[in-house]
């Protein structure tokens, strides 16, 4: 099985975190995988994607060009991407920030108000976690279990004080209905 993720937001939203995060629990988990950030040169507030593609086969192309799954945490990024969704997948919006609902009637669609959410937990600016999370829970592209460990394995020694925090807005996207 295979499953190719595209996240895709303005920089300082945890994009390339949030793919990271991915990579590693999917690494932990024995899956073959391949992790492509790529951003614009101004970084925080430009353009921001990830390509992740998780698989229980070699990767033969790091590229997402038709993800199955698509995270678009704006606006300019759900506008750009929607189409490229393979029918049948599914299309997560963070709903605080972008208003427009999906045109397609052949992707699932999860509107995830994960902005407000990360806000109202006080989990500063994880909503990129609070997405992954739901992701987890409705397409479990990797296991719930062990994402403590793979929590550990992307926040470093230098930010150990964000692990709790991470850990609070993945559970935050688990529970949502």
């Amino acid at each position: 099985m295979t499953t190719q993720i595209l996240i895709a937001g303005f920089g300082g939203q945890g994009i390339l975190f949030a793919g990271k995060f991915l990579a590693n629990k999917g690494l932990m988990e024995g899956r073959q995988l391949s992790w492509l950030p790529s951003y614009g040169p101004e970084m925080r507030g430009g353009t921001a994607n990830c390509s992740v593609v998780l698989s229980d086969e070699p990767v033969g192309s790091p590229i997402v060009n038709n993800p199955d799954v698509l995270i678009a945490m704006n606006l300019p990024s759900l506008d750009k991407y929607e189409d490229a969704v393979v029918p049948g997948g599914t299309i997560f919006v963070d709903s605080t920030l972008i208003e427009r609902k999906v045109g397609r009637t052949d992707v699932k669609v999860f509107y995830v108000p994960a902005t407000k959410l990360a806000q109202q937990n006080e989990l500063g600016n994880l909503a990129n976690m609070v997405m992954v999370g739901k992701v987890i829970r409705e397409c479990a592209p990797v296991a719930q279990e062990g994402l403590e460990d793979a929590v550990r394995s992307v926040v470093s020694a230098k930010h150990a004080n964000m692990f709790d925090i991470n850990l609070k807005a993945i559970q935050i996207g688990l529970e949502l209905n």
